[in-house]
């Protein structure tokens, strides 16, 4: 397909007069343009990319491969559920009930855990960020606690919390805290002093230049910081579930595994994975939303 075009006159007379020295023809120049013209797709239609066939094709092919070996007696159905004994068991466990109550029991621990870490890790980097003092007081106990494994603090936390749900929140939350706080104190840090300077000169006291030019400049890195802390607190509580729990997910894994559940313990762990996915997900969107000033997601926008 292609599209004529005339000449304007302009061009064609600009065209004649610079022509006459090289002696073209000026017949030629007077004639229109034929422009080849693409035919392209429908507006609204987009074809998927290879890249993004190849993203889904290869856990496709590798569910295919495991389910296939199960049939095949190749994979031990004992040690690894095949795929359909999966599916199964996961509509089974909804459908009963089981699996929404536990689930919903996991993200209150995860919710209030990862909330106090928010708080605390806001707090603490506020404080050791933006004072000397404050950070003489605040990073050197924190650096050496970060150090520590924090879930071998378990049995402690039994000792000092007792065997509710106290130790198990109070587990979340102190795994969580030290991404938010490390990322946020980097942030913080991180701001232009240049933007710090045109502040001062614009007259901003220190609580305006905090609310206006610190928090929004450090705000990125809080937000990779708390995708971080999401990972970190998931983490955190499957190992929280399978001590002195009587509800959650991994507590249903840990009662699978006594009758040699495979089938519902590789359901739980899918419904780690697909929690942790949808966390990160969702900071992912609030991430665009309240970034969209940053030029790298206005270009994206646009």
């Amino acid at each position: 397909m292609s599209v004529t075009l005339d000449r304007p006159k302009a061009f064609v007379l600009e065209a004649r007069t610079s022509s006459r020295g090289a002696g073209s023809n000026p017949a030629m120049l007077a004639a229109p343009l034929s422009i080849p013209v693409r035919a392209s797709a429908p507006v609204g239609w987009q074809a998927p990319s290879l890249a993004r066939l190849r993203r889904v094709a290869s856990p496709l092919l590798i569910i295919l491969l495991w389910q296939a070996g199960a049939d095949l007696g190749l994979i031990s159905t004992r040690m690894v559920a095949s795929p359909a004994a999966i599916l199964s068991s996961f509509w089974t466990l909804t459908a009963s009930g089981v699996l929404p109550q536990n689930l919903l029991v996991s993200l209150a621990r995860v919710g209030v855990g990862l909330s106090i870490a928010i708080v605390a890790g806001t707090v603490l980097a506020l404080a050791s960020g933006l004072s000397r003092l404050g950070e003489d007081l605040v990073d050197a106990p924190l650096q050496m606690l970060r150090t520590m494994p924090h879930l071998a603090l378990v049995p402690l936390f039994i000792l000092w919390l007792g065997i509710g749900e106290t130790p198990k929140i109070a587990l979340v939350a102190l795994g969580a805290v030290f991404p938010i706080y490390l990322n946020l104190f980097a942030g913080i840090r991180g701001v232009d002093p240049r933007l710090v300077e045109a502040a001062g000169t614009l007259g901003l006291t220190r609580g305006e230049l905090i609310r206006h030019v610190i928090l929004p400049g450090a705000l990125p890195s809080a937000l990779v910081g708390l995708r971080y802390a999401v990972g970190v607190a998931w983490l955190s509580l499957v190992v929280g579930e399978q001590i002195n729990a009587d509800s959650g997910i991994g507590y249903m894994m840990m009662d699978a595994r006594e009758f040699l559940r495979t089938d519902i313990i590789m359901v739980g762990l899918l419904v780690y994975a697909l929690l942790g996915l949808g966390a990160d997900q969702l900071v992912r969107a609030i991430e665009r939303r309240v970034l969209v000033w940053r030029p790298s997601f206005v270009a994206r926008a646009a």
